[in-house]
């Protein structure tokens, strides 16, 4: 416990965030200005481009708006930007920041609806490989025109519903029993512990397959990642438009993929190819079975109402009716008001996953803002712009890719695709290569970024979940079994980035 008001502030600075991250968050802060003074602001941009991205890498240790809103304030402070550049930032990407206040809202309260789907496929599918087809296309398809963050939540939420039912029958216990610590095996039955790990792997296998199946979908539309519709408003595509562009590389990297899943499967490599333990199917049957006879009149009319939002939200989206964030407050109205959520309580958890990531993007406009400001990225971009246009979209795949898979793919694409219009803006490019090198840059940020947790937010929030300790999904876990689809969705990517325009 602090003894003094000094330790005391030591101790709340970054919360339960480990001691040496804040020390190097206060290194960071202090180093910042003295850099400045000595070396002038490029080189204290690129430094502060560089603690930036450390605090993405980090992001398990403390969530990065803290740390990496600390540094964006120190950078408007010492002179590296201004607010009014930051609000033109913001102001010009308006469109994202309503896509995450509204639409990931109003696909929270079509949950039932999702979850009603994954779990039918789960216990309706005998041959692991079709399930895991499945969960994978399923995934890719809803993320196309969801939200990739709360499809994985969907996926979350069924997985860690029917561990926890036999977790519960291989304790000795039924699985209509409230109060059960699904954590711990300590209860478990010695005759059900293998069934049990078996159980785990399986599970791993199609959380992980279904993580995939939302980079695979969300690459293919504007709608899909929060950079997709930030490229969109900038090249001026609307959801068609978009579609057909990224076409000539997201669907063969999504045939790609899905056969991969597929040989993954029968191959067993990678941690993959858990089969379903037959008395943990037979459990989880019944407990669906139960789940069914047990809706009432107003679930299944609640289940009508979210399906008819959903062909009112695809149909919105693909006809353009009006900005993104919009159509998804109209599904928050629709569905509330058909399904008897009137109290303001009830509605406010809706926003509780999307505003801390709508801040976070707040704060990445602020450090573009430093960028654009200091002309920090235009030596890069002048090179990879002087190369023979036909490498170009290659390198600019290459470029993102990389740096995906170590910071955020949102904030690399935001930074390029900027740039880049800077390139159009002054002549240097034309706007057919502009739409050419958007490609390049949207799915540079979406595919190899696969490879960590740190890459797609899809990934984090599984990582960081409920069910990752429950199936034993470690960070290393997740990079193994991700490794096999980055090679792949990478390699077909880059094929068709340079090969396909």
């Amino acid at each position: 416990m602090p003894n003094s008001v000094f330790s005391g502030f030591t101790n709340n600075f970054l919360g339960n965030a480990p001691v040496w991250y804040k020390q190097v968050i206060l290194l960071f802060l202090v180093a910042n200005p003295l850099v400045m003074y000595a070396f002038g602001p490029g080189v204290a941009g690129w430094l502060l481009i560089a603690e930036f991205i450390f605090t993405l890498a980090m992001a398990l240790k403390c969530y990065p708006l803290l740390p990496g809103g600390l540094l964006a304030v120190e950078a408007l402070l010492i002179g590296l930007t201004t607010a009014d550049a930051v609000y033109h930032e913001v102001l010009i990407n308006f469109p994202v920041i309503l896509l995450l206040m509204f639409m990931v809202a109003g696909i929270y309260f079509m949950k039932e609806l999702l979850l009603v789907t994954f779990t039918q496929i789960l216990v309706g599918v005998r041959s692991k490989s079709a399930l895991s087809l499945l969960f994978c296309s399923a995934a890719a398809l809803l993320s196309a025109f969801l939200d990739a963050l709360t499809v994985t939540a969907v996926i979350i939420s069924v997985a860690v519903g029917f561990f926890s039912v036999y977790h519960k029958v291989a304790s000795g216990k039924g699985y209509q029993q409230k109060d059960h610590n699904a954590s711990s095996d300590a209860e478990v039955v010695e005759l059900h512990r293998e069934d049990l790990e078996n159980f785990r792997a399986f599970l791993r296998s199609l959380l992980m397959h279904g993580a995939i199946g939302t980079a695979l979908g969300g690459v293919a539309t504007m709608v899909g990642e929060p950079q997709n519709l930030l490229i969109a408003k900038v090249v001026g595509w609307d959801f068609v438009g978009f579609f057909l562009h990224m076409a000539p590389v997201s669907i063969p990297v999504l045939i790609a993929g899905l056969c991969t899943c597929w040989a993954l499967e029968k191959l067993r490599w990678f941690g993959y190819g858990g089969r379903l333990p037959k008395p943990v199917r037979q459990v989880l049957e019944e407990f669906a079975e139960n789940e069914r006879t047990s809706r009432t009149k107003s679930d299944k009319a609640a289940l009508w109402v979210q399906a008819a939002a959903a062909v009112i939200l695809v149909l919105g989206l693909a006809f353009h009716i009006a900005e993104v964030g919009l159509i998804g407050l109209l599904v928050i109205i629709l569905i509330t008001s058909f399904t008897g959520v009137i109290d303001e309580h009830q509605i406010g958890k809706a926003f509780q996953e999307s505003l801390p990531f709508t801040s976070l993007l707040v704060v990445f406009f602020a450090v573009v803002a430093v960028i654009h400001e200091q002309h920090l990225f235009k030596p890069i971009i002048d090179y990879v712009l002087s190369l023979p246009e036909g490498q170009q979209p290659g390198m600019f795949f290459i470029a993102n890719g990389l740096l995906s898979m170590i910071s955020d793919n949102v904030f690399v694409a935001t930074v390029y695709i900027s740039e880049v219009k800077q390139a159009l803006d002054s002549g240097s490019i034309s706007y057919e290569h502009f739409q050419t090198l958007a490609v390049a840059i949207n799915t540079g940020t979406n595919l190899p970024s696969v490879a960590t947790p740190n890459g797609q937010a899809a990934f984090l929030f599984l990582l960081t979940s409920a069910i990752a300790p429950l199936v034993r999904l470690s960070y290393g876990k997740m990079v193994i079994m991700a490794f096999p689809y980055t090679v792949v969705m990478g390699g077909v990517g880059l094929y068709m980035v340079t090969h396909a325009f």
